[in-house]
């Protein structure tokens, strides 16, 4: 046999496919010789051609997404901010003010909370950073979060004596408006929704009763009596409602303080403004919450001539934007599985309220998340 020679059938092997050595033979049917070696390179000829298909595409996803400059230069802007010259900074912080922000195929998306507060310690740390503005366009967040990157804040206040000053977008409520509170001087679009000042666990719904009508009955082993409250799976009680709603106040007074002493209001006030409302920029000006319309520009040039006013010998000084940058390849996006919704009526009832009845505390304006 030639070795050269090669034809294709098909096998027992998880591809279907094998390759043996065969001779130039000759049609026994038509009496023509067929060289059978050429219809197997032919195979892999087009194998080879849709394996280099599919390694454009993916090439093609990963420059899109942005990917190929995520391999190289890794996740986010982590490495130390190579400014040798006087700067302000801007972070930009949109989305949710929570940690673990993903789209829906696993890729780093929106506000990075982590990478946020490394950055910010970053600044407090660098002599040649003169100011901080927040660029913020966010329905809130969770309690925790924003709690932490208050405190954050807040520490770079008291650490650099450096400005800070909030920009807001279209929206900047409940947590968004939590952030700003602490900043020497807010800045809002126009057009901007803020306020929500509250807190919320969200909606707990109960589905016992409806189990009850498709026969299926529950019961949930606990140490405790109240160490399932807040199940999907059985009626709240009045003594459950009320652990809830003291964790709820307790969470509010604390935004409240946070506000009186950001904006220097009365707590009294702060208390007849904060029910949770939404306000207009103009309405929030007017609340004392705000202090002008404007934009990024504006904030930095009030910015700037506050510190030339204080620093003798700054002459210039950059605005630099500190964005997040995700390194996720397209792979993750060609390779991201979907998601399957169970069927049936009951099914996908009981879908929506896993998804609803997650509770957690939060700083959230329910009707902008």
């Amino acid at each position: 046999m030639k070795e050269e020679n090669k034809k294709y059938m098909s096998g027992p092997d998880s591809q279907g496919v094998r390759y043996f050595d065969m001779t130039l033979q000759e049609d026994e049917r038509s009496g023509n010789p067929y060289q059978s070696g050429n219809w197997g390179r032919g195979r892999r000829r087009n194998f080879w051609r849709n394996i280099s298909i599919i390694l454009i595409v993916i090439l093609l996803a990963i420059i899109i997404s942005g990917g190929i400059k995520g391999w190289m230069n890794g996740e986010g802007l982590s490495a130390n901010i190579p400014l040798s010259s006087p700067y302000i900074a801007t972070i930009y912080v949109e989305g949710a003010i929570q940690a673990g922000n993903t789209d829906y195929f696993g890729r780093a998306a929106g506000y990075q909370h982590e990478w946020t507060l490394d950055m910010i310690e970053q600044l407090i740390g660098d002599s040649n950073n003169y100011g901080l503005i927040i660029f913020i366009d966010s329905p809130g967040g969770t309690v925790y979060e924003s709690d932490e990157l208050y405190l954050k804040i807040r520490e770079y206040q008291e650490i650099t004596k450096n400005p800070v000053y909030a920009v807001m977008g279209s929206t900047a409520a409940s947590g968004g408006y939590y952030i700003s509170a602490p900043c020497d001087k807010i800045y809002a679009n126009r057009n901007t929704w803020t306020g929500s000042i509250g807190v919320t666990i969200g909606t707990i719904v109960d589905v016992s009763e409806f189990l009850e009508n498709y026969g299926i009955k529950t019961k949930t082993i606990t140490s405790g009596e109240h160490k399932a409250m807040g199940s999907s799976y059985q009626e709240m009680t009045e003594e459950e409602q009320a652990i809830w709603q003291g964790l709820i106040d307790e969470a509010y007074l604390q935004f409240a303080d946070i506000v009186a002493e950001g904006r220097n209001l009365p707590i009294e006030y702060v208390y007849e403004i904060a029910d949770g409302r939404i306000l207009s920029a103009k309405q929030a000006i007017e609340a004392g919450l705000v202090d002008e319309i404007g934009g990024i520009e504006d904030a930095y040039a009030a910015m700037y001539k506050e510190i030339a006013l204080k620093e003798d010998g700054v002459q210039s000084m950059q605005n630099v934007e500190l964005v997040y940058e995700n390194s996720a390849s397209g792979l993750s996006w060609l390779l991201g599985s979907s998601k399957q919704m169970p069927a049936g009526e009951a099914a996908d009832i009981l879908s929506i309220v896993g998804g609803i009845n997650t509770h957690p505390i939060s700083y959230y304006c329910e009707i902008l998340k």
